[in-house]
Formats: C-alpha cells, sequence, structure tokens
C-alpha cells in the first residue's frame, strides 16, 4: 500500500509539480522500495526500544530487603497506600494493601522518590528538595538510617512513613501514576 502512495505521489509530481518548475529537477528525494516488512516491523520496534531506554529514570536506591513489586498495564492504587519498608510495594488495593512505587506529584510534575531504611531530618526544608530532588548523593545529607521507615519526596513535599497508611493527607498532591 505505500509503494502505490509513493507510485501516485510521483505520477501527480511529474504531471504537475515539474511542468510549474519549467524544466528544474524535482528535489523530492525518490522513495526507498523494501519488499521485506519484517525490516519495517525490526525498525520500527528498534526505534520504539530507543526510545524506551531514554525514558527510564529510576531513582529508588535498591535494597536488599524491597520486594518485587506487582504490576498490571495502565492501572492505578485504589486507595493509594504509603508505608515504611517492611511493607511490600506494587500495584495496592484494598485487599493486597500494598504501597504504591509510582506516586506523582501534581504540584510539582516530579516522580515521587522513595528510600527505604532513611528518615527525613527535621531541617529539611523546600529549598533543600528543590534543588537536590532526585539526586540521591546529594539527598542523603538529610536522610538518616531508620529501619523499617521509608522516606518519601518530591521537589514540593517530604514524608517518612513507618506504618501503612492511606494516602488521604490533603497537604500532599501526590497520587499514582500508574503501574
Amino acid at each position: 500500500m505505500a509503494d502505490d502512495i509513493d507510485d501516485l505521489l510521483d505520477e501527480v509530481e511529474t504531471k504537475y509539480v515539474d511542468k510549474k518548475r519549467s524544466g528544474n529537477e524535482s528535489k523530492r528525494p525518490k522513495p526507498v522500495i523494501r519488499n521485506n516488512l519484517d525490516e519495517d516491523i525490526s525498525d520500527i520496534l528498534n526505534d520504539t526500544h530507543l526510545d524506551e531506554k531514554q525514558d527510564v529514570k529510576r531513582v529508588t536506591p535498591v535494597t536488599e530487603n524491597r520486594t518485587k513489586p506487582v504490576t498490571s498495564s495502565g492501572q492505578k492504587c485504589y486507595p493509594v497506600f504509603m508505608g515504611g519498608s517492611n511493607h511490600p510495594t506494587g500495584l495496592g488495593t484494598s485487599i493486597s494493601q500494598r504501597t504504591c512505587d509510582q506516586l506523582r506529584c501534581t504540584a510539582c510534575d516530579f516522580k515521587v522518590c522513595l528510600f527505604d531504611n532513611y528518615k527525613w531530618a527535621s531541617d529539611t526544608n523546600y529549598l533543600f528538595l528543590r534543588n537536590n530532588v532526585p539526586d540521591f548523593a546529594k539527598l542523603k545529607s538529610k536522610l538518616s538510617s531508620a529501619k523499617g521507615q521509608r522516606a518519601y519526596c518530591c521537589q514540593c513535599s517530604w514524608r517518612t512513613i513507618k506504618d501503612l497508611t492511606s494516602l488521604e493527607d490533603p497537604d500532599l498532591k501526590w497520587h499514582c501514576g500508574k503501574h
């Protein structure tokens, strides 16, 4: 079908456009004709694969106690839970009660960072987070080790959570960004 369209465009160009150019050569490059559908599919898949690699950013440090998240394409947590490092992460429901690891902030439009077995210092402030999120090496100066707790932050808010809690704080503009 693509070949037919290219042929039709070439025919239109030779009949109408070339007459207006009064003998000048056509500036449109000749179409590349492929006879192999497999090559086309491979090219499309390779292009998509490269785009996915560029978009992937993970700022959560890997810990030995973290369980593998349960994910399903395009689903959101309901209700949204936050919890300490002892609680599994992934798609949360009222039955499974997993802590959401795909939180996103609507105020600053950043992915919420999770740090297992850490808590925020009492002097942590907005300006510090604004300048340092999502760089863990810089954020570590305001984090202290705390077994069983999980430090959450975006560029405008931060929390330290130990127990499983539902995300109902009106000050936090966090929501599940789909799993």
